[in-house]
């Protein structure tokens, strides 16, 4: 698997190996995003002790760690010595450092405090009094993202106040998922394999070595042995007890019930019952709020949707989960002929148009907008809905975007129809400037062409 796009990540760990005192880094994150690899090439370089925690009790983990140090040490007293403490492993590792800086990873920490909650405070004091005095670099590494913030992040929580950075990896950005591969693909067929993967490394690995995207599908998401065939489930449990629930409440969205009063009736639940459910998905990067972009006070705007985030996870209750029974009888040709038919209209326009909210972010990075966007989302009233959507303040600016994953150009009624909707935009309506912008996979039509080489407030990519 080859290391893309962790440019940001990799200068702050630099930054923090290059400290004059002892640092402690947090990395979280879910499931698959690349955390490990992100640290392994991080240290390749480096005097560094890894070490793998796993879900077993507290003393096992203990002796793991002993053996791993006294590896590091090629210490054959330390390997047949017998320790229950963990400062003791903690005050060998750092006095037996030669004068170079150390890293110390432990990965999946968040399952010692699973294991002993009691453990948070021991590593808090050995954090205290032993390896902050040090010249050394501790990194933390979690994939249980609500229980990594619950022992190191937030305010109650036993190492607050002692990390001295903290990074949450996230997925991959589709402007850099082309580094993945080596076959020069079309734009087109990124989004298709995007659309399935979104940018969670482990997912795209399954792709890379096929280059048939049907056969990609079959093999590696609707095969029952396959790991992705199971992966919502997986991923939910190991951050959830009431698994059922939240199941319940991505298949009802990903079934296009995006409202918190359609979804609780579907539920049938209490609308102030869902607050709690759908803050564990945002916080699993599996969920995300929406409201229109011209909103004043998004967090406060009654008119606040939930899509699924996760492309992945949008694809597998669509298409996977309905039609398991036939994917387990092996019934395989049934439901890629129901993709067949949906696949593009259902799932990959809508991961289209975050991707050219993307590239309207980079335009607008680029100075190739007549201002700086501070804001870009959709927007939709009652009965009329654009695609993309950016605003400045500052410039008055208004972007209006329309995406078209088309399999022909896209002609100058996109952009009529476009204009017409500007008219029902309820922001800085008399004094704003407005630039429409046409997104389209498979290139547009000879007049469409031709107006926007002549108008300088029309902009086709």
């Amino acid at each position: 698997m080859r290391f893309v796009e962790r440019d940001n990540e990799i200068e702050t760990l630099e930054r923090e190996y290059k400290r004059q005192e002892a640092s402690m880094v947090v990395v979280y994150g879910r499931r698959r995003v690349g955390k490990t690899e992100l640290i392994r090439h991080f240290i390749q370089d480096k005097p560094a002790l890894y070490f793998l925690a796993t879900e077993e009790a507290e003393a096992m983990n203990r002796e793991a760690f002993q053996r791993q140090v006294a590896e590091f040490l090629h210490s054959d007293l330390l390997r047949g010595a017998v320790i229950d403490r963990w400062e003791l492993l903690f005050q060998q590792l750092v006095s037996a450092a030669d004068g170079e800086r150390l890293v110390i990873v432990i990965d999946e920490f968040q399952y010692i405090g699973k294991s002993n909650p009691a453990f948070l405070s021991v590593f808090q004091r050995i954090w205290d009094t032993i390896l902050s005095k040090a010249d050394v670099m501790v990194i933390l590494c979690g994939s249980l993202v609500s229980m990594m913030m619950s022992q190191t992040l937030n305010y109650d929580a036993p190492l607050y106040g002692r990390r001295t950075a903290q990074i949450r990896l996230r997925p991959i950005k589709f402007s850099h998922y082309y580094e993945f591969f080596d076959s020069g693909l079309s734009e087109e067929e990124l989004v298709k394999r995007y659309s399935l993967t979104g940018g969670v490394p482990k997912y795209i690995e399954m792709f890379q070595q096929n280059n048939d995207l049907q056969e990609a599908m079959a093999s590696s998401i609707l095969n029952p042995s396959s790991y992705l065939f199971d992966e919502p489930n997986f991923l939910l449990q190991k951050e959830v007890t009431d698994v059922g629930s939240y199941f319940s409440i991505l298949r009802i969205i990903a079934a296009g019930n995006h409202k918190p009063s359609k979804i609780a009736t579907l539920l049938q639940q209490k609308q102030t019952n869902l607050p709690r459910y759908l803050k564990v998905l945002m916080d699993l990067d599996l969920l995300e709020r929406e409201v229109p972009v011209t909103e004043a006070n998004p967090d406060k705007s009654k008119k606040g949707i939930y899509r699924i985030r996760d492309n992945f996870i949008r694809f597998w209750f669509q298409f996977v989960y309905p039609n398991r029974s036939y994917l387990e009888m092996g019934h395989t040709d049934v439901v890629m002929s129901r993709l067949g038919r949906n696949f593009i209209d259902s799932h990959v326009s809508f991961v289209y148009e975050q991707i050219c909210q993307e590239k309207l972010w980079a335009l607008s990075a680029e100075g190739k907008l007549p201002g700086v966007l501070e804001r870009i989302g959709r927007w939709w009233d009652n009965s009329h809905e654009i695609d993309v959507v950016g605003i400045s303040e500052v410039d008055n600016l208004l972007v209006l975007g329309e995406c078209k994953f088309w399999n022909g150009p896209v002609g100058l009624n996109v952009l009529s129809q476009l204009e017409q909707k500007a008219a029902y935009v309820d922001w800085h309506r008399d004094s704003r400037k407005t630039v429409y912008i046409i997104f389209s996979i498979n290139g547009f039509s000879e007049e469409l062409a031709a107006v926007a080489s002549a108008r300088a407030d029309v902009i086709i990519i």
